[in-house]
């Protein structure tokens, strides 16, 4: 061995006993590491080296017992008012069907508004039948028979629907009942055998307003809605 190779040596050996005195030797018996955070977690303790991260702050208070979970405020924004017979009416309904939709079903309450409108006109009574409740459809044949025995016409021609809004809602049983309020414009006119006008103007686009109220069982798989009820305003 050469000299070098010496002093390389004795500067290792030096090196090794120096750091074994500063570091210490484990024994298998050292306390584990202390963890400051868990520390300021328990004590609630400030860290001024700790970084605050960006976002909400989260409350660590002990939770309160879970509270029943109520709707949101706004979920029939733009149809009821929070907290009206109508609003409550509506949260009844949907408590029995989950699928219901009060949009969807006034979007269809138009279309069978208009529907039914034109098919009394017309004296159709099987279209009537699938839209009314028997004992509505009672009522408006009689008018139609009426007609028929008069041999009277009636032209009905809508010119616009310019409203259609909830006004009433109840759940009642296996029953769910919505009464609609519609506001529209239309031509009407009924005429005798010879041609002769009896009623209505053919050249008068008349304001009409109907409070119609529509039903469904609510457990029966048909998701089809019937007029039980109908009404006028001025």
């Amino acid at each position: 061995m050469d000299i070098y190779t010496i002093i390389f040596l004795a500067l290792a050996v030096f090196i090794f006993l120096r750091l074994r005195n500063v570091l210490g030797q484990r024994t298998g018996s050292e306390r584990p590491p202390f963890d400051r955070a868990a520390r300021n977690v328990l004590q609630g303790t400030q860290d001024n080296n700790v970084v605050p991260m960006p976002g909400a702050v989260i409350d660590q208070a002990p939770l309160a017992p879970t509270a029943e979970v109520t709707p949101p405020t706004d979920r029939w924004k733009g149809l009821a008012e929070t907290g009206t017979p109508l609003a409550q009416g509506l949260d009844a309904i949907a408590a029995q069907d989950s699928s219901f939709d009060p949009r969807h079903f006034l979007s269809g309450a138009k279309s069978a508004y208009e529907m039914i409108v034109l098919a009394f006109a017309n004296g159709d009574r099987r279209a009537l039948k699938d839209l009314l409740s028997s004992e509505v459809y009672e009522s408006f044949e009689s008018v139609i028979k009426d007609r028929e025995k008069h041999e009277q016409k009636t032209e009905t021609r809508f010119v616009s629907i310019d409203k259609a809004e909830l006004v009433g809602a109840e759940a009642r049983d296996r029953a769910a009942q919505l009464t609609v309020r519609f506001v529209s414009q239309m031509v009407s006119v009924t005429r005798d055998k010879a041609g002769t006008i009896v009623d209505g103007n053919p050249d008068k686009v008349a304001d009409i307003t109907d409070v119609w109220t529509f039903a469904r069982d609510v457990t029966s798989r048909d998701p089809n809605w019937k007029l039980v009820g109908t009404g006028s305003a001025s």
